[in-house]
């Protein structure tokens, strides 16, 4: 007898497993049963898993019998002429759509041609199996799997033209690159998602050679004259946006430039780029510190005001000013109102982006590399007729990764662009090869790709033939702008007293056991002492109980809570994390005691 599970739960036995199964998908099928429930016989365990649960992910196939599909011509013309729906073909039991477990059971086929009476579906299109951004990925059948996901991130992470509509959003941290292009080598998924409408990148000329090894591990290099040309040029676009909340007792913040008896007043200068309604002006150039919204709130504690009158005019500054490292031009002001009638001011700072050294570019391949150097356009190699290559990417990124894809599409784009035609690379159904070499080889090119090409410092020819072409290039949102970040000293959290936290706001970099031991190992005692005391502080110890004493600076003179002014109280430094666990340890009713010995 074999078990039945329905949805993970013991169901009952049947004599015969694969017959039962069956007969469950033939049901389906004919419509008796609900399309949304899938059938598994394990032959391992004799088991048979009927699943019907939400949540499963579930694929269409073309069902298949005695080695003919069900999909006819017929049905692709009532298709095409909107007789019938995607609805209607899985009623009519002429796709049906499977979940992992069932396909256990199947053999599916790629395409027609390889249908034999065993298969049981087919493949509506090979493409199926990815999802949408991967799709985009040219000759993606030529390229690990891995890559293959990893290049469908990176066309995620890039830079393009997101929205039509820009200039009216109040979008949180976003980038618009300034001259987004089409891909030469496309696939039909970019004809299906419109992607010329919201295009990602640039067709650039790629070399891939070495160059004074400034290109080393995934490095790029770039051209001058292709950035002052715009090559990967984009706005960074972020909104301040500021309310004027309601308090109890009638009290509200106000928009406006605040006076100078107001507590926390800043300097005239902070506050220089202000107009009379407390809001910065359009266009004004804003470096970090400058206010951009003035803002009065009332005292925070109501015991701040004066006694019997809530009317007093004691107000605290509030204005929002830009944050370390912050920089921009003010690009858009807007003025409303909240749901509750709150006046809400809203402003917009963009900043250019030039590409530099370190910021990330990638190919549709999962190829990503930062730029290493930017080398003046009469520097650049060059090939015999006179192009001059946009990016030099490394040989090395290759062989490990075995993107061939990416080889592919660089001859592909060359050709589409000398002949000045789209190249079809969808995956498993793309222009093979042979014919875009041959092509190439037409058009007086080397049929692999290469080009003779001659140092542009001494203007001798290279003795290895370089491998050039064009390919679309995706500058990514991880700008060196946006994480460069260092400190010396600075702002400290109130509890620990340690560097406060993150870039923002303007934080330490924290030292973990590894980088402790770098400096142990380069012997370097005093800068790892130094490293480490972020949080030095020095405390009065007594000496008899060993509890931390208090000091009362109005007496310059030290008291211990348990043995009183005449113990013996030394200065004792330590890490005040260290005085803080102290502390800790003590209101849980733990006596933590300090045993002194001399230093000596």
């Amino acid at each position: 007898m074999v078990d039945v599970y329905l949805n993970g739960l013991y169901f009952g036995e049947v004599q015969n497993g694969e017959a039962f199964a069956k007969q469950v998908r033939e049901e389906r099928r004919k419509g008796v049963l609900s399309q949304n429930v899938n059938v598994y016989y394990n032959h391992e365990m004799n088991q048979v898993l009927i699943e019907s649960d939400k949540g499963r992910v579930r694929r269409p196939l073309i069902i298949v019998r005695d080695g003919m599909a069900l999909l006819t011509d017929k049905h692709i013309k009532q298709l095409q002429k909107n007789e019938i729906t995607w609805t209607d073909m899985i009623k009519q039991g002429v796709i049906e759509l499977l979940d992992a477990a069932e396909e256990e059971n199947m053999l599916v086929a790629f395409d027609e041609k390889e249908l034999t009476p065993e298969h049981t579906h087919l493949e509506i299109t090979p493409l199926t199996m990815l999802g949408l951004v991967t799709a985009l990925v040219p000759y993606g059948n030529y390229t690990q799997g891995a890559r293959l996901s990893i290049g469908a991130k990176n066309q995620k992470q890039s830079i393009g033209f997101y929205a039509a509509n820009f200039p009216v959003r109040m979008d949180m941290d976003v980038n618009l690159l300034h001259y987004p292009q089409s891909p030469i080598v496309r696939t039909i998924a970019h004809d299906l998602s419109e992607f010329d409408k919201h295009p990602a990148g640039q067709n650039v000329i790629v070399a891939i050679m070495s160059y004074k090894g400034y290109n080393i591990e995934d490095a790029i290099i770039l051209n001058k004259g292709s950035l002052d040309r715009g090559l990967g040029r984009s706005t960074y676009f972020r909104p301040v946006i500021v309310e004027e909340l309601r308090y109890s007792g009638g009290l509200m913040d106000k928009v406006s430039i605040p006076d100078k008896e107001v507590k926390g007043y800043k300097s005239e200068k902070d506050y220089r780029l202000l107009e009379n309604d407390g809001v910065v002006f359009v266009e004004a150039k804003v470096k970090e510190e400058d206010v951009v919204i003035g803002k009065v709130s009332p005292p925070r504690f109501l015991s701040s005001l004066e006694e019997y009158s809530l009317a007093s005019n004691i107000k605290r500054e509030s204005s929002v000013s830009l944050k370390h490292g912050e920089e921009g031009i003010i690009d858009f002001v807007l003025i409303s109102e909240n749901e509750e009638g709150n006046k809400t001011v809203q402003v917009r700072i963009r900043d250019q982006r030039i590409p530099e050294i370190g910021d990330k570019f990638v190919s549709r391949h999962g190829q990503k590399g930062v730029v290493g150097l930017i080398v003046p356009e009469q520097d650049m190699p060059f090939t015999a007729s006179g192009i001059i290559p946009d990016i030099i990417f490394s040989p090395h990124s290759i062989p490990s990764r075995m993107t061939v894809s990416h080889l592919l599409e660089s001859i592909g784009a060359k050709v589409g662009a000398i002949s000045g035609r789209y190249v079809d690379a969808t995956i498993f159904d793309c222009e093979p090869e042979e014919k875009i070499r041959k092509e190439l080889l037409e058009l007086g090119f080397a049929e692999n790709g290469t080009e003779t090409m001659y140092d542009g410092l001494t203007g001798r020819r290279m003795q290895a033939r370089i491998f050039v072409g064009n390919m679309y290039y995706l500058k990514l949102k991880h700008m060196v702008a946006n994480k460069i970040h260092s400190r010396a000293r600075g702002p400290i959290q109130l509890l620990t007293r340690q560097p406060t936290e993150g870039r923002a706001k303007e934080g330490g970099l924290r030292l973990g056991e590894m980088e402790k031991d770098t400096f142990v190992a380069h012997g370097s005692a005093l800068l790892l002492k130094e490293r480490f005391d972020s949080d030095k502080t020095v405390v009065p110890v007594c000496e008899e109980c060993g509890v931390i004493a208090i000091y009362d600076a109005f007496k310059e003179k030290s008291t211990c809570p348990t043995c009183g002014e005449t113990a013996e109280i030394n200065d004792v430094e330590m890490s005040y994390a260290f005085k803080l666990i102290l502390d800790e340890f003590k209101s849980l009713g733990v006596y933590p005691r300090l045993k002194l010995v001399n230093k000596y």
